[in-house]
């Protein structure tokens, strides 16, 4: 099949909620520093009350990065679950108004979209409280195979791996970009869900992908080694390209024959880490796509 698409993202379909705390605000609601974590809704509507000034906006980590290869000029499409209420709808008219497709049909019916939480402290790191609320409804049913065909690259979310019904659907959606010969690329997405998956994403990385993105605590959650050049001497090799975000040191990019470090140009000040790594993997995505 011909290929109109750069690239076709599975995802969470969230709004994120972004306001500025301090580090006493963290303590006291048990959020660990620069981790995600899960949230009933109870929960995150009472983080949300402690908020003072918020900012809204669509968001999701696969969403963020489509939404950044648009902006480069790159053809994508998105496969993620909303509600049919009020965000949904907004979060369907974000990304379709920054240029990505985006048709998945809407839950008629369960939890509300989801929403996660993003606390900003001054020294602009980011810790979310994420509700899955909608995107636990992703499955197989929603996996456009046609529109998978058609992407150069298949990128898809560590995250997703909480939710049986969405796993068993994205390894469907594996399975038919390799046969139609995409490259298939997935973000580790976070510390604590490498921990939970770690055997899985240890398979993955070795046989099934071909570009792996990952921060610096994601690597040594995977790898467990004792140092960061031992993590990379053990994943090099297990894949085709990957790429590693040592936070302030820029990037690593590791490929079975060769490991080349880029250092990340200054920035002052630093506002805001929320999304670098999506926008990090946009570049590289659509820079990959274009051969």
């Amino acid at each position: 099949m011909k290929k109109t698409i750069d690239v076709v993202g599975i995802g969470s379909a969230i709004v994120d909620v972004l306001g500025y705390v301090d580090e006493a605000f963290l303590t006291r609601n048990n959020l660990h520093k620069g981790s995600m974590q899960m949230m009933d809704e109870a929960s995150a509507r009472s983080l949300y009350t402690q908020l003072s000034q918020t900012t809204e906006c669509s968001g999701g980590s696969v969403a963020n990065t489509l939404a950044g290869i648009a902006s480069l000029g790159g053809r994508c499409a998105f496969i993620g679950k909303v509600a049919s209420d009020q965000l949904g709808a907004i979060f369907g008219h974000d990304m379709r108004s920054v240029g990505v497709q985006f048709d998945t049909p809407p839950a008629a019916s369960g939890p509300t979209t989801a929403n996660c939480l993003i606390c900003v402290t001054p020294d602009a790191q980011r810790t979310m409280a994420t509700f899955l609320g909608a995107c636990t409804g992703l499955s197989k049913d929603d996996m456009d195979e046609q529109l998978i065909a058609q992407g150069k690259i298949l990128y898809i979310e560590g995250y997703q791996w909480d939710m049986e019904a969405a796993k068993s659907g994205i390894r469907q959606a594996m399975a038919v970009a390799k046969q139609q010969g995409s490259k298939v690329a997935m973000t580790l997405s976070d510390t604590f869900c490498v921990e939970r998956f770690r055997e899985e994403f240890n398979a993955l990385v070795t046989y099934e992908l071909d570009i792996v993105f990952a921060n610096e605590s994601e690597l040594m959650a995977l790898t467990q080694a004792a140092n960061f050049e031992t993590a990379v001497g053990t994943v090099q090799g297990r894949a085709e390209i990957i790429a590693v975000t040592p936070s302030e040191k820029g990037c690593v990019i590791i490929t079975p024959n060769q490991v080349e470090e880029v250092a990340a140009a200054p920035v002052a000040p630093l506002v805001d880490t929320t999304g670098a790594g999506d926008l990090f993997a946009a570049g590289f995505l659509y820079g990959y796509s274009q051969g």
